[in-house]
């Protein structure tokens, strides 16, 4: 680059060459450096074993941590083409793991459908290791490559005989790039059981024998597919089905492929889970819309020619999604993904062949089974009288005020600005911490609105429950942008809505049934970005006016050792056991001034989590509740770090 900075010319725009774009902005490619980035490593290669599976040449996968955070995968497939590339020179093989947007995925007849990043996969987590060994068996020999950071010495050469087939691939994800290299057990056991079950009868094994005395794994392997995902959710989260059966239905258009599977349980909230290829789509998109109108289609339909409707009375899309858990998956020969983070199906063409496809299939199926239909329709027709009981409740709440506006809560201490650019509500646990935040804040821009004792159990509760609500009804109306169906994102008064709590298992729960809340009759804020969590420190160190704020024990034990004087004089140490304890500037200055604070935005998939997490431990079922907290109660005592 040129040292002047008055000028800019050709001098100054740089090509990067191959792999080496990668190393240079690796958010490009697997959206961050972080957990998710770190974990999207593994996800990429299992991807293209998964795309051997879907051609119809692989049905066991082996994926393993091993000691080091070591990740290996193999896979009874093919193997990765070994010859002479014709336009390259080098081995197909190697192309594939050193040459951008190679691979079989490109139109040339490998893979009609494919997941991962678009055959960018193989080559990106080679870029983004420390080291990564490549090793193919073809039938006839074993092949074999090293390479480091992309780089190779030696080119893919033959070191042994076999009879067997498939690829190995090992790495070690580079701790220059990555922020942490270590794995979670959980993440990628949870991405590798959608795998198996959304791509019925293929075998993963996954390994983590990074403790020699604590080896975890699982076979998964669900000849059911996405039938068997459904239970596996009712299951999980103790949900009683209403249906015996979980109903499925599939279909073909040209290379085009649709699967969904879907069954009712009890409960109010629906789960609704879309995939593209084998991509969670967590914003949902064409696929998904289709589902929901002809789901509400065809429902409305069952009941008019039951004459179980009125005339003028309709099922809206929630009342028959009351309770449902649905699992929708397509295959296609391209996908094409919108949003920031491509959450979301935009292929126009899936919408009216799913919409089809539900409707006749659906319908015939309502039709077979009556005794299932009546109850499905006699369920939603519940949530529409509970729907237009919470519009009575609504109506009498704006009825409160004169001009048709509730009042705003007694708890809430509003902000001088009106603009909701620039404004943020923090949402506190208890009056004392309350106290502290209205004392601390900045009153042009930072509103306070405290709750205190127990809140609503959002699980056993249906929307019109939540107007009469002492605790919950203050934040919806402190909010301004209403519930449900009603919910409006233009109305939200503030551009940031924090939720700060205290650092210990209390506030992780009312952590999770806030955010349970917002995913469950305010989407928008999330999906919009608007959802935050506070990060208060644990504790404060200290040696007369030094002061330090840790968030963390590794923290604390790095300024204890910073603040003593050559390891006689120790500093003095406060646990902060909640945000009563500090003292409005303290709060200010480590969890509300912009220019200091760290405040983590929620994504859907947090929020997914929590709300997964809040069914567990607040359903009525005590096997999944029990099972939950005995694995989790060796972190019980981290809970708040």
């Amino acid at each position: 680059m040129s040292q002047q900075n008055n000028n800019y010319d050709e001098n100054d725009i740089q090509i990067l060459e191959g792999l080496e774009a990668v190393r240079k902005r690796p958010g490009m490619y697997i959206g961050s450096t972080g957990p998710s980035g770190l974990h999207h490593l593994v996800y990429e290669i299992v991807d293209n074993s998964i795309d051997e599976a879907l051609a119809g040449y692989c049905t066991e996968i082996k994926v393993e941590i091993l000691k080091g955070d070591i990740i290996r995968v193999s896979d009874n497939g093919r193997g990765i083409p070994v010859g002479i590339h014709p336009k390259e020179g080098i081995s197909a093989a190697t192309v594939v793991y050193t040459i951008l947007h190679a691979g079989g995925k490109f139109g040339g007849g490998g893979y009609k459908v494919s997941g991962g990043l678009h055959g960018v996969g193989a080559s990106v987590v080679n870029a983004l290791s420390e080291w990564l060994e490549l090793t193919v068996k073809d039938g006839e020999n074993v092949w074999f490559q090293r390479f480091e950071r992309g780089h190779y010495s030696e080119e893919l050469k033959a070191v042994g005989k076999t009879s067997e087939t498939g690829t190995s691939v090992m790495f070690k994800a580079d701790g220059e790039i990555f922020e942490d290299t270590v794995y979670s057990y959980d993440v990628l056991l949870r991405r590798l059981r959608e795998q198996a079950f959304l791509n019925a009868g293929i075998k993963i094994t996954f390994s983590d024998m990074r403790n020699e005395d604590d080896i975890k794994g699982e076979t998964l392997h669900y000849e059911g597919g996405i039938r068997q995902f459904v239970e596996h959710i009712h299951e999980k989260r103790g949900l009683d089905p209403i249906n015996n059966e979980v109903i499925y239905i599939s279909g073909t258009q040209g290379d085009s492929f649709a699967e969904i599977a879907l069954q009712y349980n009890t409960d109010f909230n629906e789960i609704i889970m879309s995939f593209a290829n084998n991509i969670h789509t967590k914003d949902g998109g064409s696929h998904e819309v289709g589902f929901k109108n002809a789901l509400t289609k065809v429902v409305n339909e069952y009941g008019k020619k039951m004459g179980l409707l009125k005339d003028k009375e309709k099922l809206s899309g929630e009342d028959v999604r009351e309770g449902l858990t649905a699992i929708i998956s397509v295959k296609l020969t391209e996908c094409e993904f919108e949003g920031q983070t491509k959450g979301r199906l935009g292929n126009p063409e899936v919408k009216p062949f799913v919409d089809k496809l539900v409707t006749e299939k659906l319908m015939n199926y309502l039709e077979e089974n009556p005794d299932i239909a009546k109850t499905i329709f006699d369920k939603s027709v519940s949530a529409l009288k509970a729907r237009e009981a919470a519009k009575r409740a609504r109506e009498a709440e704006r009825k409160k005020n004169a001009f048709g506006n509730a009042s705003m809560p007694e708890k809430l201490a509003d902000c001088s600005e009106r603009d909701n650019r620039y404004t943020e509500i923090y949402i506190v646990e208890g009056d004392s911490a309350g106290g502290s935040a209205k004392d601390g804040r900045d009153r042009r821009y930072q509103a306070i609105l405290s709750l205190w004792g127990k809140m609503l159990n959002v699980e056993k509760s249906r929307i019109d429950k939540i107007y009469s609500n002492e605790k919950l009804a203050p934040v919806v109306t402190a909010l301004g942008a209403g519930i449900g169906e009603d919910f409006d994102i233009e109305k939200l008064r503030y551009g940031k809505v924090i939720i700060m709590a205290d650092a210990d298992v209390d506030g992780m729960h009312i952590r999770t049934l806030l955010l349970t809340f917002f995913f469950r009759y305010m989407r928008p804020l999330i999906t919009n970005g608007n959802v935050y969590i506070a990060q208060p420190p644990l504790f404060k160190v200290w040696r007369g006016k030094q002061e330090r704020y840790a968030f963390s024990e590794e923290e604390r034990d790095r300024y204890i050792s910073e603040l003593s004087d050559n390891g006689k004089y120790k500093p003095e140490v406060q646990r902060y056991k909640g945000l009563g304890e500090m003292d409005p500037l303290q709060l200010w200055e480590t969890t509300m001034d912009p220019e200091r604070r760290t405040i983590v935005k929620i994504s859907m998939e947090d929020a997914f989590k929590a709300d997964e997490t809040f069914s567990i431990l607040m359903g009525d079922k005590v096997e999944p509740r029990r099972n939950f907290i005995e694995k989790n109660a060796k972190y019980a005592n981290n809970l708040d770090i």
